[in-house]
């Protein structure tokens, strides 16, 4: 039976059989004697988006008392639950993220606390995930922009709208005129900027 450990890019955490592209954490939000969540859904302003495989090593999901295996189906996804590139795994990726947070936000130098800190007051609104209205027509968003309109989340990808799943994107005919801006601003405007998050492969089918 797959673990609760999958994030939606609304930031609910699924159990779901399908697999991700990415890893990442929140702090510990798991009993590594059942291997099941907490009630709480993080523990840490710093919501990381991390490689699944570095430098050898092997983890054993929810094992321990360390930090809880998160996946993600694909970066996007990570960005629009309010998730960063790891500075540790990921760096030369947390660096291009943070040059174009720089140059978007119109902000100095930023340490990773600072971006955190920014990201935890446009993720959650009264312990919920917070919504935004669009800054600009809905495909004219950046690639790897992610809104939700009732209950299901799309990719903005090459001025198309695709419809998410935890298996992939697909083609949508849905009239997307209520939709609402899943990915923190901050991230929006790096996205804006030049940073190109990795897409699930089923984005470009």
């Amino acid at each position: 039976m797959p673990l609760q450990n999958r994030v939606t890019p609304t930031g609910e955490i699924i159990a779901t059989p399908h697999r991700g592209l990415f890893t990442g954490n929140r702090g510990i939000i798991h009993d590594p004697a059942t291997k099941t969540l907490l009630n709480k859904r993080w523990s840490s302003p710093a919501w990381l988006t991390c490689v699944c495989e570095f430098r050898g090593r092997w983890r054993e999901v929810m094992s321990g008392r360390s930090w809880t295996e998160l996946f993600f189906l694909d970066e996007a996804t990570a960005f629009a639950a309010g998730h960063r590139p790891c500075f540790y795994c990921r760096r030369e990726d947390a660096n291009r993220f943070r040059a174009a947070w720089q140059a978007g936000n119109g902000v100095g130098h930023q340490r990773a606390n600072e971006i955190d800190a920014v990201l935890h007051r446009e993720r959650l609104a009264g312990g919920k995930k917070r919504r935004h209205a669009l800054p600009a027509p809905l495909l004219k968003l950046p690639d790897g922009a992610m809104v939700q309109q009732g209950t299901e989340s799309y990719l903005i990808a090459q001025e198309r709208a695709l419809l998410w799943s935890p298996a992939g994107y697909s083609q949508t005919t849905a009239a997307l005129n209520d939709a609402m801006l899943l990915t923190p601003p901050p991230t929006l405007r790096a996205l804006a900027a030049g940073y190109r998050p990795v897409l699930h492969p089923s984005a470009n089918s």
